[in-house]
Order: structure tokens, then sequence, then C-alpha cells
């Protein structure tokens, strides 16, 4: 590209070398406070911000890799057991505590460290440039991208002249959203300067306001809430109290007083699964759990229930809490005796879905069996078929044709030493296998309402029938369902969502509304003619400046009676007498550091001037 006719190059510094053959200079060391002034601002600068924030992102993504201690605790529990060299690598690096780990916090204080870093100084010159007047109009105006050259004849001149018609043009401006500046020119031209698209920095700046609300309110959140989980079999209910949850995982700041009082009932729960298409046979339709929920009044005592439901993606709001429905299965009810024929176990039990068709595993402990404990490994098949490898699973997940297979074990369960043992797994290591594989009487097989003997006589189990009265050959209903609840506290989910609207609000202000500036000067000659110049510039890349600037000069025309045969653009003439706008012209662009006055002034601005001008 070549240079302006008017371009002069600058001397090359002199020094020490060039001058005198002597040593370089030696710049001063920059000392503790010059090194710690520069990482702050390295640290508070827009990039570093905006790299923190992608590399929150990139950190949060091992988050829904690997279950979280958080929100699945028995799935890190299985992870452990199904990756034994994996998990303890991931765990030294908190892999399974990704959102609470330290470096996951690093990064999140620098980002908010940076952000607040980036927005106080801009906020405050950014109120200073709203508070600023518009520029000084530039001496020539033809080197503008946008330009616009309209020259009326003396006899289409409105009365008033350049007075009236800079008038009309603040007038239009005004009207346009423009802040406006009437100007008097040394040459005895007018002109208005006007500008607007502060907003643009304004939607910049609430963006970089409430995404500092959103780390703030999710921290407050995260301190004061609370998340557990909680089994609840069909027919049992739930209180709100510490020792009712399977897990909890309070936050920081977290006091027990903070839980609200209130009861949940599990009424029922339904599941439909596709019958018809056979491509997707057996998937899952809707999951539906009816549930009556009690609240206190005013004197404490519980209210009389309220129906409710939770399905997946529509938690129940109760107490304070958002309830939500996590998994489900089948808590067969099983009854052990002992050698005596006392009832020594009587209860339902979870047993947790293995697959699609929900093939489940559960456990049962009998601790007060006599004279040995007893304990069981069982395998539930809602709909029991045989594979050809002669193993059993499940080839549907409703009740078609439930089984429960056990594998029965004896001798000590140690829950007598005090130390807490899962009840999603038994520890055979004291035991003794007296049903099952590699032993002499197999696994146990029961269907609902059977009763076996125990080997050994040590006692007998049953399979209950949890509806006794249906008919024969109806078992739809004969095993109970579970589900898994994940019950959680967020005190700043209202402060996130108005953040995050506000977030989503600044960022589209900022991309969409352009910052610019325009000018209209108006110039009479000596003949009585008229010469009205329009002129735009922009601060960053702006399509539609062009256009805006001929649509002012339209509109100042009509405004004016000014005949539209008078209008034109540059003549041959004109073109080739005008000094052609080099990219690096002062008065050919905005710089990123400053939108200033002294890019467009005819001449060296004032001290007064050129602070102004950095202001805007």
């Amino acid at each position: 590209m070549s240079r302006p006719s008017d371009h002069i190059d600058s001397r090359s510094p002199i020094t020490k070398d060039s001058a005198r053959g002597s040593a370089p200079i030696t710049q001063p060391s920059l000392g503790v406070v010059g090194y710690v002034r520069f990482f702050w601002r390295q640290l508070t600068s827009m990039r570093t911000a905006l790299f923190l924030l992608l590399l929150l992102a990139v950190g949060a993504v091992p988050g829904s890799l690997v279950p979280q201690r958080s929100s699945d605790p028995n799935g890190v529990l299985q992870y452990f057991t199904a990756n034994p060299r994996l998990a303890p690598i991931l765990d030294s690096i908190q892999a399974f505590d990704v959102y609470s780990s330290a470096w996951f916090s690093a990064i999140y204080l620098l980002l908010f460290i940076s952000l607040i870093g980036c927005v106080i100084p801009r906020s405050v010159h950014h109120f200073r440039a709203l508070r600023a007047k518009p520029p000084q109009t530039p001496a020539r105006l033809e080197r503008l991208e946008a330009y616009e050259l309209v020259n009326v004849a003396p006899a289409n001149v409105p009365a008033g002249g350049a007075a009236i018609a800079i008038d009309a043009a603040r007038r239009i401006l005004r009207r346009s959203g423009y802040r406006v500046r009437v100007f008097h020119g040394a040459a005895g031209d007018l002109s208005v300067s006007a500008e607007r698209g502060y907003t643009r920095e304004t939607g910049n700046l609430v963006f970089h306001t409430a995404l500092i609300g959103v780390l703030i309110s999710v921290g407050i959140g995260g301190g004061f809430g609370y998340s557990g989980q909680k089994v609840i079999v069909a027919g049992d209910s739930f209180a709100n109290v510490l020792l009712s949850y399977e897990s909890f995982l309070p936050g920081r700041f977290f006091n027990e007083t903070s839980l609200e009082p209130y009861r949940l009932s599990l009424d029922s729960f339904t599941a439909s699964y596709e019958r018809t298409n056979r491509a997707a046979y057996g998937m899952a339709i809707d999951y539906s759990a009816k549930v009556t929920t009690f609240l206190p009044d005013a004197s404490g005592k519980l209210t009389s229930g309220i129906p409710g439901e939770i399905k997946v993606n529509e938690p129940l709001r109760l107490g304070g809490n958002d309830i939500y429905l996590l998994g489900n299965g089948y808590a067969p009810i099983i009854t052990v005796r002992d050698a005596s024929g006392k009832v020594a176990f009587h209860n339902a039990v979870p047993f947790l879905p293995q697959d699609a068709n929900l093939t489940s595993i559960g456990v049962i402990k009998v601790p007060d069996a006599l004279p040995k404990q007893i304990g069981m490994i069982g395998f539930f098949y809602p709909s029991k078929t045989q594979l050809m490898t002669g193993a059993s699973t499940s080839n549907y997940p409703d009740l078609v044709n439930p089984v429960l297979s056990l594998q029965v074990y004896t001798g000590d369960l140690g829950l007598d030493g005090g130390i807490p043992r899962s009840v999603y797994s038994l520890n055979t290591d004291k035991l003794v296998k007296i049903a099952g594989r590699n032993v002499a009487t197999p696994s146990i097989e029961l269907s609902p309402g059977q009763t076996s003997p125990l080997p050994g006589g040590v006692g007998s189990v049953t399979f209950e029938n949890a509806t006794p009265k249906a008919p024969v050959n109806d078992l739809s209903k004969s095993v109970p369902r579970f589900v898994s609840l994940d019950i959680h506290r967020d005190p700043s989910q209202a402060w996130v969502l108005a953040f995050a609207i506000l977030v989503l609000g600044g960022l589209l202000t900022s991309l969409f509304i352009p910052r610019r500036r325009v000018w209209v000067k108006a110039s009479e000659s000596a003949d009585g003619a008229l010469r009205l110049e329009y002129a735009g510039l922009a601060r960053g890349d702006d399509p539609t400046l062009v256009k805006a600037v001929q649509e002012i000069a339209e509109r100042h025309g009509r405004g004016l009676g000014i005949p539209t045969d008078t209008a034109a653009g540059f003549s041959d003439e004109e073109s080739s007498a005008t000094e052609p706008a080099d990219a690096n012209s002062a008065d050919a662009k905005f710089t990123d550091a400053n939108f200033t006055d002294a890019e467009f002034s005819a001449g060296e601005p004032t001290v007064a001037e050129s602070s102004a001008d950095a202001r805007a």
C-alpha cells in the first residue's frame, strides 16, 4: 500500500552507541513492586479473563466423565470396583471431587479476581466517557470511510443558510439517539459532531459484572446449600432430618437447623415401557412417582397431606428443596427365619439395576439369625429368560416372570465391630457359602410367594408377594418398586437466574449495538452556494455505517427541502484532488486503546483537548 504524499519518516533514535560508540543503554530492573504491577496487569487483562473462563470450562469436563461423590457416591464405589488401578490415580488428582477440588477452586478464584480487576477500571473509564462531550469535527471529512457530499445551488439554499442547515442536522441526529455538539470553524463553516453507541460498552460491563454475580451466587449457594440422596420404597416415608439420608453432602457453611421440617410419602411408582415398536421394545417411555407431602403449620403440627408428583426433569419443590427423580428399581420383600423358626429378617430390599431390563443385584444381611449369622447375595430378574450360555438374565424391565436367585452364606458378617458397612455389598472373607456356585447346594430360586429351606437347617427364606390377593397368574404388582431421590437445596438459584439473564442481555447489547461518530459540516461559498458534508466513523467493524450516513444525508436534505438532483458524491476531479486515506493515517481510524478527538483534529490538540479525548 502506497504512503500518502504528506508522510514523513521519523528519524532513527540516537543511542549512545551511535553517538559516542559507548556501551548500550541498560534499562533499570523492575524490582518487586514493578513485577507485582506487571503480573497484576497481566492477570486483570481481558485476554487473561477469557483464558481463565475457557480453562474453567475445560476443567469442568472431568466432572461429566467420571462419577462425582457429591452427586453419585454409589457410582464412585462402582468405579473403584471396576477400575482398581485407574481409580486411585484419578482420586489423587481429585477427579471424583472436581467442583470442590483445589485446582478447580484456584481457577475459579483467579477468574473472579481477574474479572473484578477488569471491570472496575473500565467502569470508571466508561463513566467518564459518558460525561464527555462529542469531539471536534475533523478538518478533512472526505478522508473518512463513510462520506457523502451535497452541493446546493444558490437558488436552493434555505433561508438562514448554513446555520439553519446545521440546526436541522442537530435535531435529526438528536432524534436518532446521538449526543450532539455544534462547532464554529475558523473558516466560517458550521458543523455538528454527534456520537452514540455507548450502550455497547454499558452492555459489555453489564455482561462482565453479571458474570461476577454468577460466580458469587454459585459460591454462596454451594456454601450454604446441601445435596443428599434417599432411597424410598413404595409405601414408605421420608422425614427431612439428617439421619434419614442415605448420603449427604453439606456446604461449607451448612447448619443442621437449615433443614426445613417436612415429610414425604411415596404412594406409588409407575413406569411405562415401549410395547409397539419392536426396534425400541422395552425402552422406558415415562417414570412417575406419586407422593404425598406434609408440612408443619404455624403451631408446628403437620398439615394434612398434599398430593404431588415427581417425574424425570420435573422436580418437586418442597420446603426450599428441589427433589429430583434419579433412578428406580425393584425392592423384593424378603422374610428370613432362623433355625428356631423365628423371624430374623423381614424387609423390602432395594436391588440395584445392572442393565436396561433391570436385571438387579442386592444384598441381604441377617445379623440376628441363630445360631449363625446369614448373608445372601441376590439376583433379581423381572422377566427371567436363559441365554444360550446357560446364564440367566431379564429380557424385559416389567414384571412378567419375576424370579429371585440367592447365594447363601453363614458366619460373621462383620457388623459387630462398629465399623460402617455398605448395605449394597457383602464381605465374604469370613463367611462360608452354603448355597450357590461351586458348592453342593445350587443357588436358591424363588418366585413371588414361594419359600425355600436353607441348607444345613439354618432356617428358611421367603420371597413375599406384595399383592397376595391378586390372581395367581397376575404378578405385575408382586414386587414393590423403589425410587432414588436427589434432594438439593441452593439458596442462590434466583440470583443465579437473574444474573444469567443479565449476562445474556449484556452480551447481546455489546454484540449488536454499533458505536459510531457522525459529523455534518455546512460551509457557504462566495457565490451563495452551500456545501454540505456528511461523514461517519465506527469503532470496530460496522457494515451499516455507510448506509447510515447516506440515510442521514437523505433525511437532512428532505428536511431542508433540497431537490434530490443536487445530491452528489465525489466528482472525478474531487477524487483525484483528494489525498488517499492510509491505514496508518490518524484521520482514518479509531485505535483500540483510544477513541480520541486528536485522531480527527485539524492541528495539534491542546492539553485539555487531549485529556477530554482520552476519556471518550
